[in-house]
């Protein structure tokens, strides 16, 4: 793979995602892929792991499917895609969120870095709207600000006691801090 699949995959995404917009916004929710994509690749990452964080969202928010990314990119990148995915949305945000901590104490590296690039750019863009709006950004969610640092520190400590090296990437440093800006310093 190299930077043509890149591009494919930024134009499959923008397709997959053509309509869409951020919660409670009129910001294009591709947007959000692209920046998870520019975080990795800032880190340095592999193109099929900055391919998988283009397509990160797309078998949740679209009526994409692995196997489509499959047919399109390859079973790594599919492989990554779907350990950044949660499990049945019907289930109650509390469960899905702390399945998403527990499954990444033990997800790949690959799609641990996606998870962490996709955690990052949410919190940058809650920072911002915070700077925007206060408080009412946390309107826009299905919980509000204390549920959502539980959620954010869980992933933090989940990516953290992960056995590759992803518990010591710089990505981590970069995470924990953009945590402490959006919900301050947790004490302990």
């Amino acid at each position: 793979m190299d930077r043509k699949d890149i591009e494919r995959a930024k134009a499959f995404a923008a397709r997959a995602h053509e309509g869409q917009v951020r919660k409670s916004t009129r910001i294009p929710y591709i947007e959000h892929p692209l920046r998870v994509a520019s975080i990795l690749e800032e880190m340095g990452c592999a193109p099929e792991t900055i391919i998988a964080g283009l397509l990160h969202d797309t078998t949740e928010d679209t009526d994409i499917t692995l196997d489509r990314i499959v047919e399109e990119f390859g079973v790594r990148v599919a492989e990554i895609v779907a350990g950044c995915c949660e499990p049945d949305r019907s289930l109650p945000w509390e469960d899905r969120k702390a399945h998403t901590i527990g499954t990444l104490r033990d997800a790949s590296f690959d799609a641990a870095l996606v998870s962490a690039a996709d955690k990052l750019d949410n919190l940058r863009s809650i920072e911002r709207d915070l700077a925007r709006i206060g408080d009412q950004v946390w309107s826009r969610f299905n919980r509000g600000r204390n549920p959502q640092a539980w959620y954010y520190r869980g992933v933090l400590e989940g990516l953290r006691s992960n056995p590759t090296e992803i518990s010591s990437h710089a990505i981590l440093d970069l995470l924990e801090e953009q945590i402490a800006c959006v919900f301050g310093m947790e004490s302990r």
